[in-house]
């Protein structure tokens, strides 16, 4: 019997494995865009830095792929601190909450993403830990039942959310460092972030091919981080540098076109247009014809459609714009 030699296992580099992590800056210097709250950061944190003191606790929010996960690195390097992250799905009991705050150090950083999905009861617990370093742990249930108050190292809480309004007005308010909306991103911007990430993956990237996957990425570094990554990718297979005919080619594989819409954008266009003449048509109705979820096209779908004015709210439903049907007939 032939034995068959094993093949040699390359073993992924911790940059490779990770190249998500390795694309984000690693100072602020290096962090493109949203100036207004760097600027307000770089107050909050150099005065915290004078004081001795950990910063006052900061919730951030935005639309996904902004860098708000980014930007907690960041004030965690700035400050010399360790982050602890975890996420609001993850922290399911108050047990788990407690585990994590009793192990937090003197000033550490605790990053919570998707903090709205905190439930109720994890909130009130967390008020408290917030304004006066304190964890109160109830012992026992019915009338035996007591309470004991644990002392908390000094720490700051970063929150990160999508859905802000999603979140409880008394949760809001304890963010007395402030509260940061993260905003869209501009063409150069991204751009320049491309040309930035290129480098990092140890290859370049000619203006005009940056400039395409800007145009293209919905004004969000971490699409825009993908679509080169998927350039990179078809230029390594196919034995080619990455320039613009590569990132037409790469999108157009991903169903990706020069609007930067995807398949599930041109199926709601699609219904909306031919379907239903423009609409207006309810949310209902376009799930049912298109057959995604009524909540994936309100939070993933409609909201790009609107922003390049494809796409319009009304009382009445939703209304394909005059943009939309020249889409259709060009």
């Amino acid at each position: 019997m032939t034995q068959i030699e094993p093949k040699e296992i390359k073993i992924e580099s911790e940059e490779t494995r990770h190249l998500d992590s390795t694309l984000r800056p690693s100072k602020f210097s290096d962090y493109i865009g949203q100036e207004v709250i760097k600027k307000n950061l770089h107050i909050l944190l150099t005065a915290a830095k004078e004081r001795n003191s950990p910063p006052e606790h900061i919730l951030l929010y935005g639309p996904p792929g902004l860098g708000k996960t980014t930007l907690a690195h960041l004030i965690a390097k700035e400050l010399n601190a360790n982050l602890k992250l975890s996420s609001g799905p993850a922290i399911m009991k108050v047990g788990d909450l407690a585990a994590i705050l009793t192990n937090l150090t003197p000033g550490d950083i605790l990053f919570i993403d998707e903090i709205h999905r905190l439930n109720k009861m994890i909130e009130e617990v967390l008020y408290p830990a917030m304004e006066s370093g304190k964890l109160d742990i109830i012992i026992g249930k019915g009338p035996s039942a007591r309470t004991i108050q644990l002392d908390l190292p000094p720490f700051t809480l970063i929150g990160a959310t999508t859905r802000i309004s999603l979140l409880s007005s008394p949760l809001r308010s304890r963010f007395s460092g402030g509260t940061y909306r993260l905003q869209y991103y501009t063409e150069p911007e991204i751009g320049t972030i491309v040309k930035n990430s290129a480098k990092i993956l140890g290859t370049e990237i000619p203006d005009d091919a940056a400039h395409e996957i800007a145009k293209r990425s919905r004004f969000t570094p971490r699409i825009a981080n993908y679509y080169l990554k998927r350039a990179r990718d078809y230029a390594q297979v196919h034995k080619a540098i990455i320039d613009k005919d590569v990132v037409d080619t790469s999108l157009a594989l991903l169903e990706i076109d020069e609007f930067g819409i995807g398949v599930s954008e041109r199926m709601i266009l699609d219904a909306l247009v031919n379907t239903f003449n423009g609409g207006p048509v309810g949310i209902n109705t376009l799930a049912a014809a298109t057959g995604e979820e009524e909540a994936t096209i309100e939070d993933v779908t409609e909201p790009y459609l609107i922003q390049i004015g494809m796409l319009e709210r009304t009382p009445r439903g939703r209304k394909a714009t005059e943009k939309a049907v020249k889409y259709f007939k060009k």
